[in-house]
């Protein structure tokens, strides 16, 4: 008999974290294993399902960072520590963490894209010298947007870090988007040596890609992530289709070489 690839497992969530005013974090055992950058589909029974990317993993659990935009999510606002969680994946590509090995990495997110590169960040945090350099840009709407700020304050003690919120004043934090930052990136010193990384809305991907054109950054040294387009996770749907390309089974991570042909 052949497994249905469709068909999702029941897994114990075993904490709920909050991280923003309106972002939670649901931690759930499980010995799943993905690729930094990949997603799973979370679901509910007979409410449905969403595809969400691992903030974070370890020995027996994945991370979840969720803001309740649907029904799906709303129900899984409702659950708590000891409640079950449906899972099936982990779906797509992640970074190419083998070409990043040895670069000066930049990676510029704002809001929930933090989520995506969370792990890879701390991937580069606990193996030093993986990167010859990483250098962090940001972004969030506001303080009570701000997510993982246990993390924000431990990456500045090895990165090179700017954290800026869109609206409102803190201390520790710059003013603007992260696109009125990216002229700070010690880019020249870099030399061929680094590649960049963008994750967020596509209005936000699409104007920070072309602001690091601007600044000479050749498109092949530029990664993207498509994470909220995914869906179905298997190529079958057709919803996360743009053109001729599946951004669940080719993506969601692309090199900004083919992103470009995809972004809105």
């Amino acid at each position: 008999m052949v497994d249905n690839v469709l068909t999702p497992s029941p897994y114990k969530i075993i904490k709920v974290t909050k991280e923003s005013d309106s972002e939670y974090t649901y931690r759930v055992a499980t010995d799943i294993v993905p690729e930094h950058g990949q997603f799973l589909q979370l679901s509910i029974p007979k409410i449905g399902e969403a595809p969400i990317s691992v903030s974070a993993f370890g020995e027996g659990y994945l991370d979840f960072t969720i803001r309740p935009v649907g029904k799906v999510t709303d129900c899984i606002f409702n659950l708590e520590a000891g409640d079950t969680m449906f899972l099936r994946g982990p779906y797509g590509k992640g970074w190419p963490i083998d070409k990043f090995k040895g670069k000066n990495i930049v990676i510029v997110a704002g809001g929930t894209g933090v989520a995506p590169v969370r792990s890879l960040i701390n991937e580069f945090y606990k193996n030093d010298g993986m990167a010859e350099s990483v250098n962090l840009i940001l972004g969030f709407k506001s303080e009570g947007g701000i997510l993982f700020k246990d993390e924000l304050e431990k990456w500045k003690e090895k990165f090179n870090t700017i954290y800026t919120l869109d609206n409102g004043v803190k201390e520790g934090f710059e003013q603007g988007m992260v696109t009125k930052h990216l002229d700070k990136l010690p880019l020249n010193k870099f030399s061929d040596n680094y590649e960049v990384i963008i994750v967020g809305p596509p209005v936000m991907m699409h104007f920070t890609a072309l602001d690091f054109l601007n600044l000479n950054v050749p498109e092949e040294k530029i990664w993207v992530s498509f994470e909220r387009k995914m869906s179905c996770g298997v190529g079958k749907c057709g919803h996360c289709r743009i053109n001729e390309t599946y951004v669940c089974t080719e993506g969601p991570v692309f090199n900004y070489t083919k992103a470009k042909t995809l972004l809105d």
